[in-house]
């Protein structure tokens, strides 16, 4: 299920306020800086913070990776 785009737009990570990267394909919102997944439940953003996750070094490569690649699509 997609977010809507009006919707991306006001998000923000709960802790720093900033700005997060949408996976639809994966159901998850990311904050780069952070390192932190938060999931999409049944269409509904998880934005709390102690129901997300950290992410390893390589998980953050992938998905830096994945954003630039849908970026250039």
């Amino acid at each position: 299920m997609s977010l809507d785009q009006r919707l991306l737009e006001v998000l923000a990570c709960p802790e720093d306020k900033g700005p997060l990267w949408y996976f639809e394909d994966e159901e998850i919102l990311y904050n780069p800086r952070l390192r932190r997944v938060f999931v999409i439940d049944n269409g509904i953003p998880v934005l709390l913070i102690d129901e997300s996750k950290q992410v390893s070094d390589d998980e953050h490569q992938r998905l830096a990776s994945k954003n630039e690649k849908d970026k250039s699509s």
